[in-house]
């Protein structure tokens, strides 16, 4: 993980799969990471636990940068910056 400051972060887009289980967060973390440009950062929100691990896993697997996690209230802010 990088050392940013992930509450003054710039998000260039938000995917909001509050609503969403497991695997939905991911499959629209996919989704969104197509309409940032490389070097910009996707939030993800997701209510679904399971996201903290499949999240990094994803972006490290498909070379993208994990950024981190904020926790809001009852819900995790996942931040990746696309890295191709």
């Amino acid at each position: 993980m990088a050392d940013v400051d992930l509450n003054n972060i710039e998000v260039a887009a938000t995917v909001d799969a509050r609503g969403s289980a497991c695997p939905g967060p991911l499959l629209e973390a996919k989704k969104g990471i197509g309409k940032v440009k490389i070097g910009e950062v996707l939030e993800v929100l997701s209510g679904d636990p399971g996201t903290r691990n499949d999240i990094p896993a994803w972006a490290s697997r498909v070379g993208h940068e994990f950024l981190g996690v904020l926790e809001a209230d009852g819900y995790d802010r996942l931040f990746i910056r696309r890295k191709k």
